[in-house]
């Protein structure tokens, strides 16, 4: 072997996107293109009744006007989010009512700003209430998952206890807002359609799109060979994409690009449901758990639901013999909540890891002492035992490297020029998926490179690079005699980027297909020599998670209440790592954006009108340099066997995973407040 596995490579696709040749969707080069621009309902629930189209008729290049009552019909109008233009109904707020098609961006946003939408409004809700009277328990949760879960008597674990903890904590409706909008542009030629489209699985996307206008799928073709960023929200197709291929096929052979606003991304593309959760913990005097109860409440849109998996991190994170978790959903007249970076994982391990702590502090025993004690030797869930779990590892280095036994326990304690400091800590972890169904092929070319072809999607998570690392090393030659071609659909089936599956489910198929190789052809091989290789299947003999340990330093003003978090550390147990310098650039992305979540981040719904009010990056704040002082990511040497072929786990996520809860953990540690409900701002203090 090579040895590149663990090679620490700068970015294949570095230069590319520097020098600004790596082309987005919006700038694939199509002939002659026409622009969309997208109307949105003005209502909350209810009817479009009538529109007045004649100021934008009237403007020069207008090309064509799509509504409900002219917009070619779907095939498919299953997914309610996708059926657009489809019927009058007004679902919520943001919803598009119709799309003006230009031959100048600029001449249809002109447009669609002068059409006048009429409307007969209902009465909506898009409050979040846990006593809401129509709450009901979904079938299951995302992906699959079961809604419930229970072991054990956990009412008479609480009534026995002699510490208990029985807290609510919540977390806002967040909005993923990559860099790179969704765009696309669509061209139909004939009965051929061709997207260059801003999506996290370009086969995915080619099976719904398929499945929407009733064509086969080998008459699609969809291309993404570089995407800005998706956090989750470009991982299913939303309504945008429909759009642009209706406006295509109205227009007849002319392209249509379609780039959706900032501020069409708060009502189009997804968000984090807002999630209010009841946590329960039952212990003796030593903090040994007896019971667990997580009970969640979460939204979903009237138009569609989604049912994100809260509490299921909990059913796996300590041992307890008696527990119960659950989730309730509210059906509001919002948007749909869809993924972002975590889903499941990230608000449901908010709530408990504060729990945890608060726990600590009653029976006055070391947070990371308390959570060693209640380590699990099997998984709590399903029994099974786990591939490798390195929970205690993570805490006990990070303990090391950020100096925690200097740490008085007690909170309010240590003031310096006016600034209470204190620290605090959170576990976090995230389960390991690989999808099967990905195929790679290798073929041998005339120059002697080693083509290595797959449709795989990268977000800037550092695909085209890794990915040529797992072909070099199986091949056992220089990475440089390897040429990657991924994001096409005319490349062999990828699964979607998402859920940290990328490495695992690609990187496997890649090994299997460069071992298939050098047994046909050996290291000799000829031109047009090819082989191919498939994912293969995860095991079901174990329970496999990634796992990790977040540190938090964090300083409040004493008069002001500002927060500041001068120091974040994090240590994760996440398999084999293939590339050391996009790892660590995964992991410090996803505390960073875990430290939004703690100080910043909220969509401010206005509940009288059902819109997000702070729908742009002027006011949905995120976390910048300004806001840590110190930002370090390590890793602990794992090699789990029985994960997949690579012994990767996946490190996309994890990263934003009990980021907040260690950050909440610490200003509580500074100022003796304890807040229970995100994001941590000066009024909490004060």
């Amino acid at each position: 072997m090579t040895g590149m596995i663990g090679t620490a490579l700068p970015r294949r696709d570095g230069p590319a996107k520097l020098h600004g040749t790596a082309p987005y969707a919006y700038e694939h080069d199509v002939e002659h293109p026409a622009y969309a621009h997208l109307v949105q309902a003005t209502i909350a629930r209810g009817r479009v009744t009538g529109f007045d189209l004649s100021a934008a008729n009237a403007l020069d290049d207008v090309l064509a006007i799509l509504t409900h009552e002219n917009a070619p019909r779907l095939e498919d109008t299953g997914n309610a989010e996708l059926a657009v233009l489809q019927d009058d109904a007004v679902a919520f707020r943001g919803q598009v009512v119709a799309v003006v098609v230009a031959e100048t961006p600029e001449t249809a946003r002109q447009a669609a700003n002068a059409i006048q939408v009429t409307y007969d409004s209902e009465p909506h809700e898009t409050r979040l209430r846990a006593d809401d009277a129509g709450l009901y328990t979904p079938e299951k949760v995302n992906p699959a998952l079961p809604t419930e879960s229970s072991q054990g008597d956990v009412e008479s674990a609480l009534a026995s206890a002699d510490v208990t903890v029985d807290e609510v904590y919540t977390t806002p409706m967040e909005h993923n807002n990559p860099m790179e909008p969704h765009t696309t542009v669509a061209h139909w030629d004939g009965d051929r359609l061709t997207l260059y489209d801003s999506t996290q699985g370009v086969h995915p996307l080619r099976s719904a799109v398929a499945s929407l206008f009733g064509l086969d799928e080998d008459r699609v073709r969809v291309v993404a060979p570089y995407v800005g960023g998706g956090f989750g929200s470009k991982g299913q197709p939303h309504a945008p994409v429909a759009l642009a291929v209706l406006c295509a096929r109205h227009l007849t052979g002319r392209p249509v690009k379609l780039a959706i606003t900032r501020q069409q991304m708060f009502s189009l593309v997804g968000y984090r449901t807002p999630t209010i959760q009841r946590i329960r913990l039952a212990a003796d005097h030593t903090g040994a758990l007896t019971g667990i109860a997580v009970d969640v409440v979460e939204q979903t849109a009237r138009v569609k639901e989604f049912a994100e998996q809260t509490a299921t991190p909990s059913r796996s994170m300590y041992a307890a013999p008696h527990r119960r978790t659950g989730h309730r959903l509210a059906e509001l007249d919002v948007p749909v909540p869809s993924w972002m970076r975590a889903p499941g994982e990230c608000p449901g391990m908010f709530g408990p890891e504060v729990a945890m702590d608060e726990l600590a502090q009653r029976c006055e025993v070391d947070p990371i002492a308390l959570r060693i004690r209640n380590e699990p030797e099997l998984d709590p869930d399903s029994g099974k035992p786990f591939s490798s779990r390195n929970l205690i590892g993570c805490l006990e280095d990070g303990a090391r490297r950020f100096g925690w036994d200097a740490r008085d326990p007690r909170p309010r304690t240590r003031l310096e020029d006016g600034w209470w400091i204190g620290t605090g800590v959170a576990s976090s972890t995230y389960p390991v998926h690989m999808s099967p169904g990905s195929v790679a092929e290798i073929r041998y070319t005339a120059d002697g490179r080693y083509e290595v072809a797959i449709g795989a999607a990268d977000l800037g998570t550092g695909t085209w690079t890794v990915l040529a690392q797992v072909a070099a090393d199986r091949l056992d030659v220089p990475v440089d005699r390897v040429e990657l071609r991924i994001g096409d659909t005319d490349l062999p089936n990828a699964t979607v980027a998402g859920g940290s599956s990328g490495v695992a489910s690609w990187g496997s198929a890649i090994a299997d297909a460069a071992g298939a190789f050098r047994d046909k052809f050996g290291t000799d091989p000829a031109a047009g020599d090819e082989a191919s290789g498939r994912t293969p299947d995860l095991s079901e003999t174990f329970a496999m998670r990634a796992f990790g340990a977040q540190f938090a330093e964090v300083a409040v003003h004493a008069d002001t209440g500002e927060v500041e978090v001068r120091r974040l550390l994090g240590v994760f147990a996440a398999g084999r790592i293939v590339n050391p310098r996009t790892a660590r650039s995964q992991f410090l992305g996803g505390m960073t954006m875990g430290l939004s979540m703690a100080l910043h981040e909220q969509s401010v719904m206005d509940h009288r009108y059902g819109h997000v009010v702070n729908h742009d990056l002027a006011e949905y704040h995120i976390a910048t340099c300004a806001d840590v002082r110190s930002l370090e990511a390590h890793w602990l040497d794992e090699t789990d066997e029985h994960v997949n072929p690579l012994g990767t786990k996946g490190i996309g996520e994890i990263g934003i995973v009990g980021t907040a809860a260690a950050v909440a953990n610490a200003a509580w540690h500074a100022t003796g407040v304890r807040v229970r409900d995100l994001p941590i701002t000066p009024d909490r203090f004060l």
